[in-house]
Formats: C-alpha cells, sequence, structure tokens
C-alpha cells in the first residue's frame, strides 16, 4: 500500500471501490429532534440516503449542521425521533439497547479522534477487545495480521502509551476491523494528528476499503482529510446540501465555503 499526504493521486493503481449486493448503510427519513416546542432542536430534518458496501464516504458541513448526530444515528448510538436505519439489511431503529450493544461490537467498527484505547491493556488485547467483549473466540492470527497492515509489526506486546499518536491510531484502526464489520465509522480520526501522521492514517483507511473491502463512513471537518474518499456528503441545516464525487481538496474546500456562506453556520442546531 501506498501511503499519500494531503490529497489522493487520481493516477495511483488501487482497484476501483465497488458496492456488493445490497446497501451498507440506509437511512430513511431519519429526523433527530431535541427538546420540544418553540425550544425544539431540529439536528436532522430528514435524511434519506444509501451507501453501498466497499465505499468511502466522507461527511462535512459547517458547525451545527448536524454531523455528529447523523453518525451517531447511522451507527445506532443516538435514536431517530423518526424514520428507518438499515446497517448491512438490518434495520436497527425498533432494537432494543442489548440488541444494539451486540450489534455495535459485532458488526460495526468505530474510530476516534481520542483514540480510545485502554491503557491498561497491551496493543494485541486492544486490538482484540470487540472479539472478547463479543463472546467471540479471541484469534491473536488475525491481530498480527492487521498489527502487520497497519504498520505495527512487533508492537502487541506494547502499551499504547508507550506509542506515538500516530500508531494509537493505527492500532485503533486494526481494532476496528477485526470483527470484519460490515461499517467502520470514524468520527474526525485525524483531528489530533499532525499533517503528515494524518495522511498515513487516511492511507489505511483507505486500504482498508480498496484493499479489504471495507465500508467506511468518515465525519471530517479537514478538506483534505475529505479528499481521500470516494464521495463526499454535505450536510446545512439538518439536512443533505450535496455531494461531491472523487473531489480534491480544493473543490471540496470551495464548496465548503460557499456552503458555510449561505448558511451562515446556523447557531442552535446540533453538531
Amino acid at each position: 500500500m501506498r501511503l499519500r499526504g494531503g490529497t489522493r493521486d487520481k493516477t495511483d493503481d488501487r482497484p476501483e471501490t465497488q458496492g456488493s449486493s445490497g446497501p451498507a448503510v440506509e437511512l430513511r427519513g431519519v429526523r433527530r429532534q431535541y427538546g420540544r416546542g418553540a425550544g425544539a432542536v431540529h439536528a436532522l430534518a430528514g435524511i434519506d440516503l444509501v451507501l453501498a458496501r466497499g465505499t468511502f464516504t466522507a461527511v462535512m458541513g459547517p458547525s451545527g449542521s448536524g454531523k455528529s448526530t447523523f453518525l451517531q444515528c447511522a451507527a445506532g448510538l443516538d435514536r431517530p425521533s423518526a424514520g428507518s436505519v438499515r446497517l448491512g439489511g438490518t434495520e436497527i431503529t425498533g432494537m432494543g439497547e442489548n440488541q444494539l450493544t451486540e450489534l455495535r461490537r459485532s458488526r460495526l467498527g468505530f474510530v476516534f479522534q481520542a483514540f480510545n484505547l485502554l491503557p491498561s491493556l497491551t496493543v494485541e488485547q486492544n486490538v482484540l477487545l470487540p472479539v472478547r467483549l463479543a463472546g467471540q473466540r479471541q484469534d491473536r492470527r488475525r491481530a498480527e495480521t492487521l498489527l502487520a497492515q497497519v504498520g505495527l509489526i512487533g508492537k502487541g506486546r506494547r502499551r499504547p502509551g508507550e506509542l506515538s499518536g500516530g500508531q494509537q491510531q493505527r492500532v485503533a484502526i486494526a481494532r476496528a476491523l477485526v470483527t470484519a464489520p460490515d461499517v467502520v465509522f470514524a468520527d474526525e480520526p485525524t483531528g489530533a494528528l499532525d499533517t503528515g501522521t494524518a495522511a498515513e492514517v487516511l492511507g489505511l483507511l483507505r486500504h482498508a476499503v480498496s484493499g479489504l473491502g471495507a465500508t467506511v463512513v468518515m465525519v471530517t471537518h479537514d478538506p483534505a482529510a475529505a479528499a481521500w474518499a470516494d464521495r463526499v456528503l454535505f450536510l446545512a441545516d439538518g439536512v443533505l446540501a450535496g455531494s461531491l464525487d472523487r473531489a480534491s481538496a480544493e473543490r471540496i474546500t470551495a464548496r465548503m465555503a460557499a456552503l458555510t456562506s449561505r448558511t451562515g453556520a446556523t447557531a442552535g442546531v446540533a453538531a
């Protein structure tokens, strides 16, 4: 795998990403309201969206556009006030909390800005944690393979505190992939990293899609990060406000500037 900085190289030789049969993520009429009456906040105001398997989608928008609420509802971390969410063909909207917890452990992967590694566990143990929590057999060879794929050969017995920020995020990516999930949700995965390290992490997410067939949905504020995606979705005031396919960071920046100017980065809508 080649890691590239800044924007994606349109001439590289990686395979085109094509979704398998059936969508990975499907939202129909999804709304999320906080509060009631005149003080109600409409964080999502009706989202209809289908994301194919084996694709890399970035989600952007001005502050208060509903990006984080979108990710939380799509990943089963928050319940929509109305509408339907399906992940890997499974309707999750009516699931109980125990069912959602089981689904998140076994069929979803997560990568967060703060890494969220357990400092008392080794790198290998952190990678295998979703498998352990799901009550499945812990395959150390699987962990070793994933650590090798993210460039951490020989680091399995170290603790997170012995690694750099970029290395810790690599561990988080390996952990997100360990269950071969239907979808990997990434929330500002490069927000705490320098530019060079961020490019390496984005290259790993790109490879997870192009080389391993994963589906990645990433919320980001950074046009350079979004440029690694197959498609960029733009949110404004809780609704979809357009998209760009295989766009450069410059095009994404221009679209964001126009969107921010038009919406005025509306205050009061949950980010």
